[in-house]
C-alpha cells in the first residue's frame, strides 16, 4: 500500500463524486488501483478509470448467496429494519433501492406491514418505481457500489415524501492503517468507503436529519 498525505505532493484536486467538492487527494494505492480520500466529506472512492463495467458487475452480483427465508441474512439486516421500523407509523409505502434478486429486507418489511415497491437496476429494473414518491428508502448494502453517489442521493431525495426516512447499512471505513488488507475493500464492485463525517455532508446538503442507530447505520429523514 502506498499512501499520500493530506494534499500529497502537490497533485490537482479531484472532484469528490459524494459532495462534489473540489478536495479528492490520492489516499492510497493498493494492487494497481488508485483510492482518494475528500478533505471535506472524508469519503475514500476508487479512481474514475479503475470503475468496474456492469458485466464485472453483474457477474460478482450474481455469485452472492443472500436468501429471503436465510435466518443469519436476516439476522444481519435485522438492525436497519428495527431501527427503521421503530420510526414508522404503521401501512407505510417505501421502496427497497437495489434490492438484488432476492428481497430480504422487503420480506421483513411486508412481514411488519408496510407495502415494499422493489428497483434495482439488474434484478427489478422496474422504471416506473423511480416514478413514485415513498414513505421510507431502504438501500442495504448498495451504496458502497455507486458510480455516481452525489447523483444517486439527488435521486432519492426527489423520491423520498416530506417527514420520509432513507435508511442505509454500509460498512463504515474507520482504520485507514487496514484499508489495503480490509475485506470489504477487496469486493471490485465497492467503489465508495463512508464515514460518519461524509453521511453528516450528505444530510447536510439535501437538509436531512441524521441519526446513527446502531453501528454501520444512517437514517436520514426529509424535512417535512
Amino acid at each position: 500500500m502506498r499512501g499520500s498525505g493530506s494534499g500529497g505532493s502537490g497533485l490537482r484536486a479531484i472532484d469528490c463524486p459524494v459532495c462534489l467538492a473540489s478536495s479528492g487527494r490520492l489516499f492510497a494505492s493498493v494492487g494497481g488501483r488508485d483510492y482518494l480520500r475528500c478533505e471535506a466529506c472524508e469519503a475514500t472512492f476508487l479512481c474514475r478509470e479503475r470503475l468496474p463495467g456492469r458485466e464485472r458487475e453483474s457477474m460478482e452480483y450474481r455469485q452472492h448467496r443472500n436468501q429471503s427465508d436465510d435466518p443469519a441474512y436476516r439476522a444481519f439486516l435485522r438492525p436497519l429494519a428495527e431501527s427503521l421500523l421503530a420510526r414508522l407509523a404503521p401501512g407505510r409505502e417505501g421502496m427497497d433501492f437495489g434490492c438484488g434478486p432476492d428481497p430480504a429486507l422487503a420480506a421483513m418489511l411486508r412481514e411488519a406491514g408496510h407495502r415494499v415497491a422493489l428497483y434495482d437496476p439488474l434484478f427489478h429494473p422496474d422504471p416506473e418505481a423511480g416514478q413514485r414518491r415513498y414513505d421510507f428508502i431502504t438501500c442495504s448494502e448498495v451504496v458502497e457500489h455507486f458510480h455516481h453517489p452525489a447523483r444517486e442521493f439527488a435521486r432519492l431525495d426527489a423520491m423520498l415524501r416530506s417527514g420520509g426516512w432513507l435508511a442505509i447499512q454500509t460498512t463504515f471505513q474507520t482504520d485507514d492503517t487496514a484499508f489495503a488488507r480490509w475485506n470489504y475493500r477487496r469486493d471490485p464492485t465497492h467503489v465508495v468507503f463512508y464515514r460518519p463525517r461524509t453521511f453528516e455532508r450528505i444530510a447536510l446538503r439535501h437538509d436531512w436529519q441524521l441519526v446513527f442507530p446502531s453501528r454501520n447505520i444512517a437514517l436520514m429523514q426529509k424535512r417535512a
